[in-house]
Parts: C-alpha cells; structure tokens; sequence
C-alpha cells in the first residue's frame, strides 16, 4: 500500500491545518490506519488510529485533533485545530492489515508508511 500525504504547512499558534493521506490506487477497507509524528529529538508517536469501527485520539492532542476517513475509504484526514507550538513535528500516515483493538496504533505494529509532510506552529 502507498500511502501519500499532503497538507502540512506553517501556521500560527491557534490555527488550523488539515492532512491528508490517500492509499494509491486502492482502498483501506481492511486496514486500520494511523497518524504518527516526530518532533526533533523525540521518539516517533501515534497520535490518532482508526480501525474499521472506532477512532482513538492521544490524549495530548484530544479535543484538538479529529481522524477521519472519506466513504470510499481511499483518503484518512487528520483535522487539527487550536494548534499549539509544540505540535510542530513531522506528521506520517500509516496503515497495516487487519484491525487493531481500539486504541493507538504501536511503532511494531505499522507495515505502511507514508512519506511525512512538515508541521510547523509558530508562537
């Protein structure tokens, strides 16, 4: 599976970005999905999964982040809202087979990776 993200950006402290990750030429049907990211010097963390029947948000970003996914189950979003300096990192999309139980994905348990896409939170 491919996986291709975009939407990452600069944007202020309070503001607004979407992303985006499109599975190249198929669906996620059968896949749980995750969003992940890496801060400099800190270890890569999943802040958002979605199996086929739930979605789990990390506690440091809940009530600020949104998964979701479009009906064809071609395209995952992360909406993140009231962003916050220390959201600035790389974002990566990732998928694998199957469902997970419902909650984060873990680091062992990705088999896809996007690319990442910059996300940069000015104060």
């Amino acid at each position: 599976v491919e996986l291709v993200e975009s939407g990452g950006g600069l944007v202020q402290a309070g503001g607004s970005l979407r992303l985006s990750c499109a599975a190249s030429g198929r669906t996620f049907r059968n896949h749980a999905m995750a969003w992940f990211r890496q801060a400099p010097g800190k270890e890569r963390e999943d802040v958002a999964a979605m199996n086929t029947w739930s979605t789990t948000i990390a506690d440091s970003v809940k009530g600020r982040f949104t998964m979701s996914s479009d009906d064809a189950k071609t395209t995952v979003y992360l909406e993140m809202n009231n962003l916050k300096p220390e959201d600035t990192a790389v974002y990566y999309c990732a998928a694998r087979w199957g469902n997970i139980p419902q909650r984060l994905m873990r680091l062992d348990e990705v088999e896809y990776w996007g690319q990442g896409t910059q996300v940069t939170v000015s104060s």
